[in-house]
């Protein structure tokens, strides 16, 4: 990692313009685009811990995409906004002042004054988060915020992981997966991380994201040449490992290693 002040992402006043960067474009002034690591999969396959540890290992940023929904659902709900109505969502979305760092240390989520990092994992939040994500210009303003983020990084590479990363968000990444399990599988280890909440309780819960969130994206099926890492009997360890070699495979083959 750099030196520089830990990059973070901000978000500039709704209705700016919002016209996405070419694909491998560099910020005026930045000495190169940063390689970015894309990484899909549906909820409790582990994507942030796996990416997180990845980048670490790698020497690279770390963006979890997903804390940007969980933060627009806590500044909605510290509003009283209802999340299912789309007008109210992009009504609030316009004095969202959000960051976020990608270093893989030194975590944190803020909007505006206030640290939300713990917070936006509140049951409440999660259970708003697909309202707020649902809604197509949040959205795409998002999308865009990500890739300015990422392209004036500074870093190496990032990796980043969320639903739709290697399709949407990054789908010209060099490096694309889909970090996958089998759905009692995700329903246990969501489980065994939230153990204050009753297993039942979080397994529906989990059902119903994918639910209302495939009706957003496809995050269950691999576009092409995006590749496949099924961790259904891989242990942490073991995903991180089998992310890694992708990487590595992946990399070697397009500089001719």
């Amino acid at each position: 990692m750099t030196d520089s002040p830990t990059p973070a992402l901000t978000k500039p006043a709704f209705g700016a313009a919002l016209a996405t960067p070419a694909e491998g474009s560099a910020p005026a002034g930045a000495a190169s685009v940063p390689l970015v690591v894309a990484i899909d999969g549906p909820a409790g396959s582990g994507k942030s811990s796996v990416s997180r540890a990845a980048a670490e290992r790698l020497g690279y940023g770390f963006l979890d995409t997903g804390a940007a929904y969980r933060a627009l659902a806590w500044h909605a709900l510290a509003h009283g906004v209802d999340t299912s109505d789309a007008t109210a969502v992009l009504e609030v979305f316009g004095d969202f002042d959000y960051a976020i760092s990608l270093d893989t240390t030194d975590r944190w989520v803020r909007v505006g004054g206030v640290d939300v990092t713990a917070a936006i994992r509140e049951p409440r939040v999660t259970d708003a988060v697909s309202g707020v994500a649902r809604v197509a210009p949040v959205r795409h303003a998002v999308t865009e915020l990500f890739r300015r983020l990422v392209a004036s990084a500074g870093l190496p590479g990032v990796v980043v992981e969320g639903r739709d990363i290697t399709t949407v968000v990054f789908p010209d990444a060099p490096v694309r997966i889909l970090l996958t399990a089998a759905p009692e599988v995700r329903a246990a280890r969501r489980s065994a991380e939230l153990t204050d909440q009753d297993a039942a309780k979080v397994a529906a819960a989990l059902h119903q994201r994918d639910a209302a969130d495939s009706t957003v994206v496809d995050f269950l099926t691999a576009a092409d040449g995006v590749e496949v890492v099924d961790s259904t009997h891989l242990d942490f360890a073991q995903t991180v490992d089998a992310v890694l070699r992708v990487v590595e495979t992946t990399m070697g083959a397009r500089d001719g290693r």
